[in-house]
């Protein structure tokens, strides 16, 4: 006897098999656009030619971090503890789109998914999420994407590292697994400047308290009302001598970090010291750059499928260039990894700022998110 599961699932694939049938007679009558692009006018999580989610709530975690629950429309597949998704925004007229970890477990029943995004600096698209975003409002994203997860089939014994909004995706493998009853011996240090900055700080208090295999270790950077121009002598932050002492077997566990440049950078330097580098597993928010030359090469650049020429100098990658210019290049991650930015050079040298290689053929394919221009270049935006 086939099982009500089985049954749905049958229903639901002979229905998308209906629908399918029935939009390509409808895309006939429909040209030049589609089927999918009328129905977006009665609801856009119906569509399916664009994915989209609709804002459910908003929660504040602290002053400056906000959670955002998402209903996700068609065509959405559920996402891995870790990973995470495109998220885009329009902004004074022009379309911005940034990645953020997923921080909700893959099992809750809602239908639901969450974000939390802490406004930074400086942060056109964060600002906006944390500050303007509400309730009803429709956002087209992204399929969940990543490789930072735990495994399903070896055990492992985590050893989380995180700090600020860091913690976004090892919530997501936190709260999974409590869902799933399967939390292993756990280890977990997160840095925050104070008590108050910790996001998710309840929640985390009530998880060390429920289960027995899993400690947590608060470590706060700052001294209660201090700020970072007060901070003289040596910060709490990460170390040997630290990790030795709130992790003494530090050696035998798999790191999973994630959180500012400087302490991932920290991180991979000791295991590597200690040939340990195939333990560690990082997220990070922002392409590891290089070094800036001592010697940077101002000039013009020109936007040639625009008509638009902008002065560089030198270090400003050419995707932030192009924006500050008034232009919406498309892109996706903003760390050279997804490749949807990519554009041809035309003319003239840029410099990749993950290694500082100089591209100065014509006719490449440049990541203008992680290239700046080196002198006057032409390029196809």
């Amino acid at each position: 006897m086939q099982s009500e599961a089985g049954s749905a699932q049958l229903n639901n694939s002979l229905i998308k098999r209906v629908a399918g049938l029935v939009t390509k007679v409808s895309d006939a009558f429909a040209f030049p656009l589609r089927t999918s692009h009328y129905i977006e006018l009665v609801n856009p999580l119906w569509s399916t030619h664009a994915l989209q989610a609709r804002v459910e709530a908003v929660w504040d975690e602290t002053s400056d971090s906000r959670t955002i629950t998402l209903r996700p429309g068609l065509n959405w597949r559920s996402h891995r503890p870790g990973q995470h998704l495109r998220i885009g925004v329009p902004i004074g007229g022009q379309h911005f789109t940034r990645t953020y970890s997923i921080s909700s477990a893959p099992e809750r029943n809602d239908g639901c998914f969450t974000i939390t995004v802490k406004a930074i600096d400086n942060g056109r698209m964060s600002h906006h999420l944390v500050r303007k975003l509400k309730v009803g409002d429709y956002v087209p994203i992204g399929v969940p994407q990543g490789d930072f997860y735990l495994p399903d089939a070896q055990p492992v014994l985590p050893l989380f590292i995180t700090a600020g909004s860091g913690i976004t995706p090892i919530m997501s493998m936190l709260r999974s697994l409590v869902l799933q009853e399967r939390m292993p011996n756990t280890v977990h240090i997160h840095y925050a400047p104070h008590t108050y900055d910790v996001i998710f700080g309840r929640e985390l208090k009530e998880i060390a308290d429920r289960q027995k295999l899993y400690t947590l270790n608060l470590v706060h950077t700052r001294e209660p009302g201090q700020k970072p121009e007060d901070i003289t002598g040596k910060r709490p932050h990460f170390s040997k001598e630290q990790l030795e002492q709130l992790c003494p077997d530090w050696r035998k566990r798999d790191v999973y970090a994630c959180g500012p440049q400087a302490m991932l950078d920290s991180i991979e330097k000791l295991y590597e010291s200690e040939g340990l580098s195939r333990q560690v597993h990082t997220e990070r928010f922002r392409a590891q750059l290089a070094g800036v030359p001592t010697e940077v090469k101002t000039g013009v650049v020109k936007f040639l499928n625009s008509n638009v020429s902008a002065n560089s100098d030198g270090e400003t990658n050419l995707l932030r260039l192009a924006e500050d210019s008034g232009l919406n290049p498309e892109h996706g991650c903003r760390m050279g990894i997804c490749h949807g930015c990519d554009v041809k050079l035309a003319s003239g040298c840029v410099r990749d700022l993950r290694t500082n290689a100089l591209i100065n053929e014509t006719g490449q394919v440049i990541q203008i998110c992680v290239c700046a221009a080196v002198g006057d270049a032409e390029i196809e935006v």
